[in-house]
């Protein structure tokens, strides 16, 4: 077997590249390549150049996984590049042309944890402290937690309502891990959006941070997508 391809892996909102953490010590140990992208939140547009500016530094085959908010930026930055082989989608938006994490979310009811996220008086949304663990990350220690609700990054507002532009998951095999005890995406959004892009689809009981509380999970269907680059 030749070299295996590279991993590229882009956070969602409130989290930073470091999320990824526990994720990333696996699939370096399988000697991957791994790279965690920095992305502002500030607008959609801004997130998918900072993703492909870091995508134009990859010269091998490049598995390209995104989680939540990162789905849409992944969905947008691998569009027209063509290192990216594989598109792994952690209970991530899988965007069609013209829909926003607002549109979408307007089209069911909204989920359990949509109700811990409030404004700031500057265009970003935050999740309150206190509700953080269980609407979060119910499924990670209270430490871990409270770590991740004082780090957390906001989302913009813009980000929020801007819509996908062409959507490379039409083009490019994808992977799917639903997480069923979701509070922030519902598991039966998450199944959509995977049938909808004909993702190879998995699942594993958790929150909406596997890659603190099921990091081995998170890195197998990762690992899935390496291997079929691989051939």
């Amino acid at each position: 077997m030749g070299k295996q391809a590279n991993v590229m892996l882009v956070h969602g909102a409130w989290a930073d590249g470091s999320c990824w953490s526990k994720v990333i010590l696996l699939l370096q140990a399988k000697g991957i390549t791994v790279t965690a992208a920095q992305i502002p939140l500030t607008s959609l547009t801004h997130d998918i150049a900072v993703t492909k500016r870091l995508l134009s530094m990859q010269d091998e085959p490049t598995v390209l996984v995104g989680h939540s908010y990162g789905g849409a930026v992944i969905t947008g930055a691998a569009e027209g590049v063509p290192q990216v082989k594989a598109l792994v989608y952690v209970t991530a938006f899988g965007l069609d042309e013209g829909e926003s994490l607002d549109s979408l979310s307007k089209t069911g009811p909204p989920s359990a944890g949509s109700a811990a996220i409030a404004p700031d008086g500057f265009g970003y949304l935050w999740i309150n402290r206190e509700k953080f663990h269980k609407s979060f990350a119910a499924d990670v220690t209270t430490d871990e937690a409270a770590v991740m609700a004082a780090v957390q990054r906001p989302l913009s507002i813009a980000s929020f309502t801007e819509k996908e532009g062409v959507p490379a998951w039409k083009h490019i095999p994808s992977w799917y891990l639903v997480c069923t005890n979701d509070q922030m995406i519902p598991p039966p959004a998450q199944q959509f959006l995977a049938k909808r892009m004909k993702a190879t689809e998995r699942s594993v009981a958790s929150s909406h941070a596997p890659f603190m509380a099921h990091p081995q999970e998170v890195a197998n269907i990762i690992l899935e997508a390496v291997k079929s680059v691989a051939g």
